[in-house]
């Protein structure tokens, strides 16, 4: 039911978040670092707020105050364009509400389920760069976490599934809707809650599993500050240094660039959910490996850029 409800409250939703967003001119422009070719509203993360909301109300409720604070920071941000320190601020104390609400035990988890919001709410908001893309592979790790973990966390995936595929109807290439700000730190947070979870309560197998369910945000953003620390460029400026930029660049089509990221995580997805099912020691294992052999091999790819050269 959290996946139906979540679809079509976001399927119905996001229009009218579209339409809102227009009548007070919360719009994204065309510029260098943006590819598309006219204004496009951006309160999209609003209809998947509200959609996830519905969805989880009833089972886990504590769960909205993270994810209702990581909406309002990024609408904030989408209207006013806050400091990146105030920001970080913020981000840190709603790692630390996340922590309480799982609930994390001791100081290590408490870091631990932290620093999870800081950089998935971050990684997300860096990989929503073209129509359909950050709303896709949220949708598969969505799919992916519930059927990895169990419980209210797999009531959150399943939402969190619904709520990207209804907000993708709008989204998909060409976009009539973004998500924004709100919607990305709102994804993000949620990948961090679920993240945490499996790592927090979850079985070895399962906390194995999950750190590749999240491993396309992940790893492109770490892409994107190597490549950017490698041309002696700030961490804090835009650029085009992402994976999908960079596949466009080399010939790719914006939607082929969007597929072959979105099939990535699922092809993750797939891994996680089959190591999900094996024994402690040999989940552990297999999942180092596959973040070794794929990690390095991503790098070897898509950070061949010597520090003279230009980072567009």
């Amino acid at each position: 039911m959290a996946l139906i409800v979540a679809l079509v409250a976001a399927t119905v939703l996001t229009p009218v978040a579209a339409v809102l967003a227009r009548r007070v001119h919360l719009v994204d422009n065309p510029g260098p670092l943006k590819v598309h070719e006219s204004s496009v509203p951006y309160l999209g993360g609003a209809a998947v707020m509200v959609a996830v909301a519905l969805a989880i109300g009833r089972d886990r409720p504590s769960l909205l105050i993270p994810l209702a604070c990581a909406f309002a920071l990024g609408l904030l941000d989408d209207v006013a364009g806050l400091r990146p320190i105030l920001r970080l601020v913020v981000e840190l104390a709603i790692g630390v509400s996340a922590a309480f609400v799982l609930p994390a035990d001791g100081v290590g988890a408490f870091a631990l389920v932290t620093a999870a919001v800081v950089l998935l709410l971050n990684a997300v908001n860096l990989l929503d760069g073209l129509d359909g893309l950050a709303g896709g592979v949220c949708a598969v790790s969505g799919i992916g976490f519930a059927v990895v973990l169990s419980g209210p966390a797999s009531t959150l995936a399943l939402a969190v599934a619904g709520a990207c595929a209804g907000f993708l109807v709008w989204n998909r290439p060409p976009a009539r809707i973004y998500l924004g700000d709100s919607g990305s730190y709102l994804l993000g947070t949620a990948l961090a809650l679920l993240l945490a979870r499996a790592l927090l309560h979850g079985a070895a197998s399962e906390a194995s599993a999950a750190l590749l369910l999240v491993g396309v945000p992940v790893g492109d953003t770490a892409i994107a500050i190597l490549r950017r620390v490698r041309a002696r460029r700030s961490l804090f400026g835009g650029d085009r240094s992402h994976v999908y930029d960079q596949l466009v660049d080399r010939g790719y089509s914006r939607g082929w660039a969007v597929v072959t990221c979105v099939a990535a995580q699922a092809i993750l997805a797939l891994g996680a959910i089959a190591i999900s099912s094996l024994s402690a020691a040999l989940a552990v294992a297999v999942s180092v490996s596959v973040v070794l052999v794929v990690g390095t091999s991503a790098v070897a790819v898509f950070v061949g850029l010597a520090p003279t050269d230009e980072v567009r």
